[in-house]
């Protein structure tokens, strides 16, 4: 399964269906068609559509505005605090929050989306998603040189542990959603949390326990961009042949992104060299 496609999994946890899941986790009864049918005849008559557990009209209104804005950015940002606006006792809360966050990490303002991964922490402590991106964002940003390294890698180290330890526990977002697809896009998660984990490791030049974690993630999900990192980590470490060896996997796949072949070109070249002195 690919990369995307348990991307596009992992989104049912965030978008429209989790919105329907919460309705249940708060114990609301699902209906019988009898019902569904009683309501969107009156939903017709209304000429409007109510999604389940809104509290009023214009609390819907702001739901599905949240749900039709995927895909621009802008405008998930927008709809998002205007619903948190409007509705703060919304069931809804911790999806929109979520989907602020996806919104602006997709515009590469990480620390906004820091911030709102934070807040969703505050209305689930073990929101594996929010977990998962604070600790890689704190782990690809802090440098050598940072006074509060050591503050930043620690609480990167513990989200992505209990990134892990949630999203193995955690219940499907969607009854309907296959086992296997739910089993393939929490193994998506893990190889996601051991991969920012070899980053904390790197960070703090513990070669070994980067190695450790890269080498994790891509037996748990083996994409080029952790076996790149893995080549980086053997490499730092000086294990050149094991370095040379991942490199040549990565390299042996025609279809490799132009920039990943570059990278592991580059790292094979220093090992090559190094080996040789």
């Amino acid at each position: 399964m690919t990369r995307l496609i348990l991307t596009g999994i992992l989104a049912l946890a965030t978008g429209s269906t989790a919105l329907m899941a919460q309705q249940q986790k708060k114990g609301n009864a699902p209906q019988q068609p009898a019902q569904q049918g009683q309501q969107q005849g009156q939903q017709g008559q209304q000429g409007q559509q109510m999604v389940p557990g809104a509290k009023s009209a214009g609390e819907s209104q702001a739901v599905i505005a949240l749900m039709q804005s995927q895909g621009n950015a802008d405008a998930t940002i927008k709809a998002g605090e205007e619903l948190l606006t409007k509705y703060a006792d919304t069931m809804f809360k911790e999806a929109a929050l979520l989907q602020i966050s996806n919104a602006y990490q997709s515009k590469g303002d990480n620390d906004k989306a820091q911030i709102y991964a934070e807040r969703i922490l505050e209305v689930n402590p073990k929101s594996f998603q929010a977990q998962l991106m604070i600790g890689e964002m704190l782990a690809s940003k802090t440098r050598e040189n940072d006074l509060d390294k050591e503050e930043k890698l620690t609480k990167a180290e513990k989200n992505l542990n209990d990134a892990i330890a949630n999203v193995n526990t955690a219940a499907k977002p969607n009854p309907q959603l296959p086992d296997d697809q739910w089993a393939e896009a929490k193994k998506y998660v893990i190889a996601q949390a051991h991969n920012g984990l070899g980053m904390v490791g790197l960070v703090r030049k513990k070669y070994d326990a980067a190695i450790s974690e890269f080498k994790l993630a891509a037996e748990t999900d083996p994409q080029p961009a952790y076996n790149v990192r893995l080549a980086s980590a053997y490499e730092s470490a000086g294990k050149h042949d094991e370095a040379i060896a991942v490199c040549d996997k990565v390299l042996a796949d025609p279809q490799l992104h132009p920039q990943i072949k570059a990278v592991a070109t580059n790292i094979k070249n220093a090992a090559t060299t190094n080996k040789g002195k």
